[in-house]
Order: structure tokens, then sequence, then C-alpha cells
């Protein structure tokens, strides 16, 4: 019976412990999370973001540079011929 009652202390004593050790792994937890949300406070809030830069008017370098691009498509067999002047009325005319 000593044996059981000395076993049953220890174990006790091993729970206690156990909890013990949790608390103080809790507050500690507590205070790291209450140090981010103050620092998070702190810190000042993002920068706006800058608009994006409106498209370029259509130019004479940009219409050039779209009638080249379509004519490699057409050349190289991505756009049939009929697709071609269809595209490059819309460039032409849009």
């Amino acid at each position: 019976m000593l044996a059981t009652v000395g076993r049953t202390a220890v174990v006790a004593g091993t729970a206690t412990a156990t909890a013990v050790n949790r608390h103080a792994q809790n507050k500690a937890a507590e205070k790291q999370q209450a140090a981010a949300n103050e620092a998070q406070q702190a810190a000042p809030p993002p920068a706006p973001v800058a608009p994006a830069p409106a498209p370029a008017p259509a130019g004479g370098d940009d219409l050039v540079s779209k009638l080249t691009e379509l004519a490699k498509l057409r050349d190289s067999g991505v756009l049939y011929q009929e697709e071609f002047e269809q595209a490059k009325a819309l460039v032409l005319n849009p």
C-alpha cells in the first residue's frame, strides 16, 4: 500500500510540475503575442499603392510596331491572311 501511495504522490507531483510548466509556457506565449500586437499597432500604415501609368497614346512608332508584330505573326503562320487583315484594320481604325 505504501508503494501505491508513493507512486501516486510521484505521479501527482509530475502532473503538478507539468501543469506549472504549461502555465509558464502559456504566460510566455501571451507575453509574446501582446508584444507582437503592440508592435503591429505601432507600425505605420502601409503606403498607398501608386496608380498604374496611363497607356501611351497611339503614336507613329506604336502603330508601326503593332503592324510589324502582326506581320511577323502572319509570316510565322500563327495568323491566316484574313486574320491579319482584320487585326490590321482594327489597329488602323480603332
